[in-house]
């Protein structure tokens, strides 16, 4: 199996690994550093469950090589708490009730995160335009919009 030494930022940190070239960044993230925050769903880029930060862009990390991210700064849903208190995004999720099973919900917190640090304003369209890479069966997206509308009035 072929093998490349990459150096990369991990939710602040900096790290260098050996990673096989065929594997995908979320089996990375999941199996090589135990970050099982991002969830592995349909392995194609059409349901945003595995949806990272990629120098503060939104990407599906299943269609993504792991070896991609060299010499850059990925943040995964661990990335986003801080001393054990929930980012503002995480903590509206909770306060509106935008959780139900919760697959995609590290998804759709990282996409509503790009969105925010672009746009501290966002009308609804430009929220749900956020998030339509990312598939949800239970909420029917509602309440998931009003928890984005409650974190950027917070981040005011």
């Amino acid at each position: 199996m072929k093998e490349k030494k990459i150096t990369f930022t991990i939710n602040g940190t900096k790290l260098n690994r050996t990673v096989e070239i065929h594997r995908t960044l979320v089996e990375f993230l999941r199996d090589g550093l135990g970050l099982t925050g991002t969830k592995e769903g349909c392995d194609e880029g059409e349901c945003g469950a595995c949806t990272v930060l990629f120098d503060g862009k939104p990407i599906h990390s299943c269609c993504t090589l792991a070896v991609e991210i060299d010499g850059h700064e990925i943040v995964t849903i661990e990335g986003l708490s801080k001393d054990g208190t929930l980012d503002p995004i995480q903590q509206a999720f909770v306060d509106v009730g935008a959780v139900q099973c919760g697959f995609c919900t590290p998804g759709m917190i990282m996409s509503a995160k790009a969105l925010l640090d672009e746009n501290k304003n966002p009308a609804d369209a430009e929220i749900r335009t956020a998030i339509e890479g990312n598939i949800c069966r239970c909420t029917g997206y509602d309440r998931i919009v009003q928890a984005i509308q409650l974190a950027a009035e917070r981040i005011k």
